[in-house]
């Protein structure tokens, strides 16, 4: 069962919301990710999703998370879970979503969600980066805004992993990243910003149960929407209807291919520094490269 802090404070959240008690029925713990706790909980309410965890560990995770549900719900363009709330509970914090119940794939799923990524991604804004800084994983994401894509994705999200990771990296290897940075703008295509799901790997894509792609656990923000093309491929890749039935709906610039692992780099920092050198020669192969 979930901590009877949580239990008590979603009896509570509930009791202003309507005039029947809320009723646990049962929670059983759901796989997922390292970072959190997540439950299915059955109520006399329904079924709900909940993500728990030590708030000391990670501030306001929850919070920036429901913020980046929210946005990529208004857009009305891919289906994501619907924030209930998300609140404290003695040492806790928690995050209660709608439950998605898993279904069949339509006819032509990736195809589907290829151009709802793209309407998405139609989605923009006046900078790149975000009103608050988020997640990525466990570790905190800057987002500050910069009207200017190569510096935002260079001073908010390269240069803070490797001062991170510096105890990875010999001379020779910090010698490449600054000579990567000088020469980021002859490679990245100067784009509006796009509305980004921000972590757009296998494992946060579902199958809803009318069929159609959901998305869960973003790391939000507005960027260069080849980020998230990019993202797709890192662990195997999604199948190839994906991107031509998005590149019909939305065309890339001319080489999207040959930058997909510059962008990678970010998550693949992430994980060296989450995990360890075991990603270092990937990193170190990407820089040497470019």
């Amino acid at each position: 069962m979930i901590p009877q802090e949580i239990a008590d404070s979603l009896a509570f959240y509930f009791s202003h919301s309507g005039e029947v008690p809320f009723i646990l029925h049962s929670s059983v713990p759901l796989s997922g990710g390292c970072i959190n706790n997540v439950h299915r909980l059955s109520t006399n309410r329904g079924d709900f999703c909940l993500k728990y965890n030590r708030s000391a560990l990670f501030p306001e995770m929850f919070e920036r998370e429901a913020d980046g549900l929210s946005l990529l719900r208004k857009t009305g363009e891919i289906r994501v879970p619907e924030v209930v709330c998300s609140g404290y509970a003695g040492p806790y914090a928690y995050l209660l979503l709608e439950f998605i119940q898993s279904g069949r794939k339509i006819s032509k799923f990736m195809d589907d969600f290829g151009r709802s990524l793209a309407r998405l991604h139609r989605h923009t804004a006046d900078a790149f980066g975000n009103n608050r800084d988020n997640y990525m994983g466990a570790l905190l994401q800057q987002n500050k805004y910069h009207k200017d894509w190569v510096s935002f994705f260079i001073e908010e999200r390269l240069e803070p992993q490797v001062l991170l990771g510096k105890k990875y990296f010999s001379s020779s290897s910090i010698s490449c990243f600054e000579r990567l940075y000088n020469r980021l703008g002859e490679f990245l295509p100067n784009e509006p910003p796009a509305l980004l799901h921000g972590d757009l790997w296998s494992g946060n894509l579902m199958v809803s149960a009318e069929g159609k792609a959901c998305l869960i656990d973003p790391a939000v923000y507005y960027g260069n929407r080849e980020v998230d093309l990019a993202m797709t491929t890192l662990f195997g890749g999604f199948e190839s209807s994906f991107y031509d039935a998005y590149l019909e709906e939305f065309p890339l610039n001319k080489g999207w291919q040959e930058r997909l692992d510059i962008y990678n780099l970010y998550p693949l920092l992430i994980h060296l520094n989450l995990f360890g050198s075991g990603y270092l020669g990937a990193v170190e192969q990407i820089i040497r490269r470019f």
